[in-house]
């Protein structure tokens, strides 16, 4: 069993910032992919940013330069520091992850948080 829980959304003003957090606990073998998604009311699921396992990083573009993904291996844990914030950025926003399990180590399988509530006010 793996699960990912998040913490760190809440109410901010426009111009303000909120860090996400994500956990992910269980049978971990190796967390290739950790990344976030938004989705705001009406609109499709989107990704946000996403790292690798080796580092690399990856933003939309219309966070680029304001939000940043960052993680903790030893934890299992990773975040997204957001800064400047627009109240286009209000929506769910979820923590994602690529990883193999210790009981199937050979296939990558995809996890996902409950979601929080990020909202940005005028």
């Amino acid at each position: 069993q793996v699960q990912l829980v998040e913490s760190g959304g809440g109410l901010v003003q426009a111009g303000g910032s909120l860090r996400l957090s994500c956990e992910a606990s269980g049978s971990i073998f190796r967390i290739n992919v950790m990344g976030w998604y938004r989705q705001a009311p009406g609109k499709q699921r989107e990704l946000v940013a996403v790292m690798s396992s080796g580092g690399s990083t990856s933003y939309i573009d219309s966070v680029k330069g304001r939000f940043t993904i960052s993680r903790d291996n030893a934890k299992n844990t990773w975040f997204l520091q957001m800064n400047s914030l627009k109240p286009e950025d209000t929506a769910v926003y979820y923590c994602n992850a690529g990883l193999r399990t210790l009981q199937a180590m050979g296939v990558q399988q995809n996890y996902w948080g409950q979601g929080t509530q990020v909202t940005v006010s005028s």
